[in-house]
C-alpha cells in the first residue's frame, strides 16, 4: 500500500508494484460524516509482486 500527493493520472500507476495507492488529491470528506478514498492500482503488475512476496515468505518459513 502507498500513498501520493502528487497530481497523476491513472497511466502513471502502471508498473507500480503496490498493492494500491490512495490518491491524496482526489480523497475527500462529504457533509462532515462520509469519506471519500481514492485508491489506484495495476492489478497485473500488483499482484504478481504479492505472489513473489508470498514465494519468497514460504521459502523463508521453510514450507
Amino acid at each position: 500500500m502507498a500513498y501520493s500527493t502528487l497530481p497523476l493520472v491513472s497511466r502513471d500507476y502502471n508498473g507500480n508494484p503496490h498493492s494500491s495507492i490512495v490518491d491524496a488529491l482526489s480523497t475527500m470528506v462529504i457533509n462532515d460524516n462520509m469519506v471519500t478514498i481514492v485508491s489506484w492500482y495495476d492489478n497485473e503488475w500488483g499482484y504478481s509482486n504479492r505472489i513473489v512476496d508470498l514465494v519468497a515468505y514460504i521459502e523463508k518459513c521453510g514450507l
